[in-house]
C-alpha cells in the first residue's frame, strides 16, 4: 500500500513539476498544466505500466488537497461580499444566461449534425466545474469519461479565446470579465481571473459556483420532465 501511495505521488508530482515548467517558459495559455499534466500523468502510468484503478487508489492525499484549495475561493468572496450583494442581480442573470445558452448551443448542434443523446447528455455540462459536470452527466446518462475529456476541452479553450475575445470587444468592466471566465472556463478561468485582480477572481468564483447550481437545478427539472 505504502509502495502503491509512493508510486502514484511521484509520478503526480514529476508531472507537475514539467506541465509547470513548460507553462513558464512558453507563458501560453493552451499549455495550462491543466492540460499538460493530464497529459503527462497518462503517458507516465503508460511507461510504467500502472493501471487506473491503481493510480487512482492512492492519489487520495491530492483530493483531499483539491478539496482544501477549493474551500479557499470563499475567501475573497467573503471579503467582496458587500460588492456581490450590490451586484446580485447582474450576476445571477449573466451567469445563467451563459450557462443556458451553453446547454442549448449543445442541443441544437447535436440535432444538425445528428448526435445520439448519450453523446449530447455527455456533452451539456461541458461548461460546468468537473465535479458537478460528471455527476449531471450520469443523472441524464451520459458517459462520465466523455464528460471529462468536453470539460477540460472546454476550459482550455475558453481560457485561449476568452481573454482575446474581451479585450476585442473592449470588455474592459472587471466585473463583466470575472464573470464571463468563471462561467466559461470553471475553476482554471477563476483563477486567471484572479491575475487580474481580487475582484474579477471573485466574480470568476461566484460565476463558477453559481453556474454550477443553476445547471444542477435544471438538470433536476429536465429529469422530472
Amino acid at each position: 500500500m505504502t509502495g502503491n501511495i509512493l508510486l502514484c505521488t511521484i509520478i503526480t508530482v514529476i508531472s507537475y513539476l514539467i506541465g509547470i515548467k513548460v507553462f513558464r517558459r512558453y507563458n501560453k495559455a493552451w499549455l495550462n498544466p491543466l492540460y499538460t499534466v493530464t497529459v503527462s500523468i497518462i503517458c507516465l502510468l503508460s511507461l510504467f505500466h500502472v493501471d487506473f484503478t491503481y493510480y487512482t487508489s492512492g492519489t487520495g492525499v491530492f483530493s483531499l488537497l483539491l478539496g482544501t484549495a477549493t474551500v479557499s475561493l470563499a475567501v475573497p468572496l467573503y471579503k467582496q461580499i458587500n460588492l456581490i450583494k450590490k451586484h446580485l442581480l447582474i450576476i445571477f442573470i449573466a451567469v445563467t444566461a451563459g450557462s443556458l445558452a451553453g446547454a442549448a448551443s449543445i442541443v441544437l448542434l447535436a440535432k444538425i449534425i445528428h448526435l445520439n443523446q448519450e453523446m449530447m447528455y455527455s456533452l451539456i455540462p461541458k461548461s460546468v466545474t468537473a465535479p458537478i459536470a460528471l455527476s449531471i452527466s450520469q443523472s441524464l446518462g451520459g458517459i462520465p469519461a466523455l464528460t471529462t475529456l468536453f470539460v477540460v476541452t472546454s476550459a482550455v479553450f475558453s481560457l485561449v479565446t476568452g481573454p482575446l475575445l474581451l479585450k476585442f470587444g473592449r470588455i474592459r468592466s472587471k466585473i463583466a470579465r470575472g464573470l464571463a471566465l468563471g462561467t466559461s472556463a470553471q475553476a482554471i478561468g477563476a483563477n486567471r481571473a484572479f491575475e487580474w485582480g481580487e475582484l474579477e477572481g471573485a466574480m470568476g468564483s461566484i460565476a463558477m459556483i453559481t453556474s454550477a447550481l443553476f445547471m444542477s437545478l435544471l438538470t433536476s427539472l429536465f429529469i422530472n420532465l
